[in-house]
């Protein structure tokens, strides 16, 4: 068994599809008009056509559910965040906050009220420790993160 990604119902394909390619910087792999695969495992399918593939009317397809996410990983959240911030059409369920292990992350909704949650990559949360000047000790116990991984992460930066 593979997991190949995943699917989300959106009501118009060709905004939807601009907005995770401008937003998310995803490529088209396969455009088929109403199903859209794009890099990274995330598929678009208009509302009614998934609502037909489900064996559901249109309006049994629920959006706004808040019950799941996309998640994404940056290795520059700083530009990332200039990026979100230069959009008009961005709905933050919160601004930029640090979790207490210390990664970065934003939280919003798609233009189908999808949420996507857009984090620093532990691996840079590494490095920004190692750079401020913590001990590889000191961020193992703030990230939770082990010292040997920390050491792979640094091996490879």
């Amino acid at each position: 068994m593979n997991y190949q990604g995943t699917l989300i119902a959106v009501k118009d394909i060709e905004q939807a599809k601009a907005f995770y390619q401008s937003v998310l910087e995803l490529d088209v792999m396969v455009d088929a008009g109403e199903h859209v695969q794009l890099t990274e495992g995330i598929f678009l399918q208009t509302v009614d056509s998934w609502a037909d593939f489900i064996h559901k009317k249109e309006t049994e397809v629920i959006l706004e559910n808040n019950a799941i996410e996309l998640y994404f990983e940056t290795k520059d959240m700083d530009a990332f965040i200039e990026r979100l911030a230069a959009r008009k059409d961005i709905e933050y369920l919160h601004p930029l906050l640090e979790h207490s292990w210390g990664q970065r992350a934003i939280r919003f909704y798609d233009l189908d009220k999808h949420i996507i949650e857009v984090a620093e990559s532990i691996a840079m949360v590494v490095k920004r420790f190692i750079d401020s000047g913590m001990t590889i000790e000191e961020v193992a116990e703030r990230t939770g993160v082990e010292p040997p991984y920390i050491k792979d992460i640094l091996d490879k930066l």
